[in-house]
């Protein structure tokens, strides 16, 4: 969703400016800066933004640079009071000899007020398109974005695969550890006793059965294959990207709950590492 768009219209009388500026949001949430002259349109502009950009942090300006005016209103009540005030504070500064008033008051604000123009709805025609052109740019800026993280995306889900099948080695030899760890431990506390051969198995397929996560590692591969393939489609899927990551923090923090071994629980943690760093980035998935 981090983009910036500008696009420019040159009048007969002044220049047209137009940015937007979007950063990461959950919703649509649009600041407009707009003239005076176009405020009867906030309500179309916002209509047209929030159906292009869908949502985000939306910052909308639109500036009008060499307007033109051809008559001004003097505002001399509020000059006269001005220059009493400012006269007044000169003293209180012991600027006795200070006099030059007239090029500070011409530049207080609303003394000098240019006369308002008739909004013109040709005029406006010209605007919107400006706007539009301005969305078209912060797209090209948003679709490059989109590039690289899809790429980025793609080689972290890739990493996790290839993390899982870093695991299998260790697999095998953590059951031969758990049997002969429980051999050892049967020998150390029941030297003396008969072991029923049959129920000791039983305890130990059961014990096995439990650590086996063959399943969990058949889940955490479809759920980067359904990955890859959400991202190739047409459509904006910010929000099941999101979902299905959901899915893979939680075959992966399965795995490491079974792990019952060192080295596995250290492929988890570089597991996990890369499934946050694609959630931090989701954010900015629309």
């Amino acid at each position: 969703m981090t983009g910036f768009g500008k696009a420019e219209c040159d009048l007969a009388d002044k220049k047209i400016i137009v940015e937007i500026k979007t950063l990461n949001s959950k919703l649509a949430d649009i600041s407009l800066r707009i003239p005076e002259i176009y405020k009867e349109k906030e309500i179309e502009i916002r209509y047209l933004l929030a159906s292009k950009i869908q949502r985000g942090k939306i910052d909308f300006n639109i500036f009008i640079e060499n307007c033109n005016y051809v008559n001004y209103t003097l505002n001399k009540t509020l000059a006269k009071k001005y220059y009493n005030e400012l006269k007044l504070l000169s003293f209180e500064l012991e600027e006795h000899n200070f006099s030059d008033f007239l090029p500070i008051l011409i530049k207080m604000p609303e003394v000098l007020i240019p006369e308002k123009k008739q909004f013109d709805e040709e005029e406006w025609k010209h605007v919107i398109l400006t706007i539009e052109r301005a969305i078209k740019q912060l797209d090209v800026f948003r679709i490059y974005e989109g590039k690289l993280l899809e790429d980025d995306f793609k080689q972290r889900i890739l990493l996790i695969v290839q993390l899982l099948e870093k695991i299998e080695p260790y697999e095998i030899q953590r059951i031969d550890k758990l049997k002969e760890q429980i051999k050892k431990d049967l020998d150390k506390w029941f030297k003396n006793e008969k072991v029923d051969k049959n129920r000791f198995e039983q305890e130990l397929i059961y014990y096995i059965g439990k650590m086996d996560f063959t399943e969990e590692k058949v889940r955490l591969k479809k759920h980067c294959d359904f990955f890859i393939v959400t991202m190739d489609e047409p459509l904006s899927n910010g929000k099941k990207l999101g979902f299905i990551s959901q899915e893979i923090g939680r075959e992966i923090n399965t795995l490491g709950s079974k792990a019952n071994d060192a080295n596995i629980q250290k492929i988890i943690v570089q597991m996990k590492d890369e499934l946050e760093k694609i959630k931090e980035q989701l954010f900015n998935i629309l």
